[in-house]
């Protein structure tokens, strides 16, 4: 016979998800408090972990300890905000509970790497040395022409960034995302992305950036373009400043796909009512676990996996669609061609 007191705990997953909140703390106190002792403390913790992996296994088709990595980040990203969302909703538009659109930034919503463009303002600062900017300005060449993240890429420029801001202070590396945001990154938004995002909230459903840069620097671009809230990789921070450790994941991959399911929880999301905008074969996780996944100007492999799966190609990216159309070699021809003509006409008319 079950324990006299257990209908206290929420009859199936989605129940148990839709209690959970950010109120209370972390997810092991919900569970420590909200599951009731069958024995004893022990047994409590072991009975409330064992229903929540198969509730979280359920619903999102992740483990236990996914979801709390996921967790993490989503309070890591709360702390940083102040609060969960940075922008409020509009009063004249009648909101759609439970809906939500997700979007990748870097050559999703903006052209390039926010990353990339946060290292290009340390550098302007002076925390960077010229080799380590050769390589920075490398990388940003390579993935403005192919449109390709590479992980080592992505794990080399977080160790890097954790490494630079390790006893900086909070406050100025929010000052130094803002003036990226206002003169670098606003500039280069797609027009169409951003039209397809401010859709969403006209229909009423709530927009979120979700990527692998600092969580400051999501926060703030979300917060111009007023979307609801930014979920990014957060940095462990101790009395005001960085420590130069991760809390959470680091949201690459899986890492999107474990907080979005937290998000989803805490905002009592239908995952299959959303919608997840994305550039890359990565984010392939976070794509799979809504109920409309768009790719946008999508890397090599994501075009391959969307067209096989019907999925809807949106493509904004003029340089990568014409080197797919000529090939790189014709138009580097074509360039110089073009150049070699300007420059004759240049000079005959003078």
């Amino acid at each position: 016979m079950p324990h006299p007191a257990s209908s206290a705990f929420p009859e199936n997953a989605r129940d148990f998800l839709a209690q959970w909140s950010v109120g209370r703390g972390n997810l092991r106190n919900f569970l420590e408090t909200t599951a009731l002792p069958p024995l004893d403390e022990a047994a409590q913790q072991t009975a409330g972990e064992a229903a929540a992996a198969a509730a979280v296994k359920e619903v999102f088709g992740i483990e236990l300890a996914e979801f709390d990595l996921g967790v993490e980040s989503v309070s890591g990203s709360i702390h940083a905000a102040g609060s969960l969302k940075v922008s409020p909703t509009d009063p004249n538009i009648e909101q759609n509970p439970g809906v939500a659109a997700f979007f990748d930034i870097d050559n999703t919503l903006i052209r390039g790497s926010s990353l990339i463009a946060l290292a290009l303002g340390l550098a302007r600062d002076h925390f960077f040395s010229f080799p380590e900017l050769t390589s920075i300005a490398w990388k940003q060449l390579k993935y403005r022409v192919t449109g390709s993240e590479n992980s080592d890429d992505v794990a080399e420029g977080r160790a890097m960034a954790l490494e630079i801001i390790k006893g900086r202070r909070v406050d100025e590396l929010v000052t130094l995302c803002e003036e990226i945001v206002d003169e670098s990154m606003a500039q280069r938004t797609f027009p169409g992305t951003r039209a397809v995002a401010e859709s969403h909230l006209a229909a009423g459903e709530q927009v979120w950036l979700v990527s692998a840069t600092p969580v400051q620097l999501a926060q703030i671009l979300a917060r111009r373009f007023g979307f609801t809230g930014a979920l990014g990789t957060v940095a462990e921070v101790e009395a005001g400043r960085f420590t130069g450790r991760l809390t959470g994941d680091i949201l690459h991959g899986p890492g999107k796909k474990h907080a979005v399911a937290a998000l989803a929880a805490v905002e009592k999301l239908d995952l299959s009512r959303c919608t997840a905008y994305s550039d890359s074969i990565n984010d392939l996780p976070m794509l799979t676990m809504v109920g409309t996944p768009v790719a946008v100007n999508p890397d090599r492999a994501l075009t391959a996996e969307a067209k096989s799966r019907g999925w809807q190609i949106l493509n904004y990216h003029s340089l990568r669609k014409a080197i797919r159309t000529f090939g790189l070699p014709s138009l580097i021809t074509a360039a110089f061609s073009i150049a070699g003509w300007q420059l004759r006409h240049y000079f005959a008319r003078r």
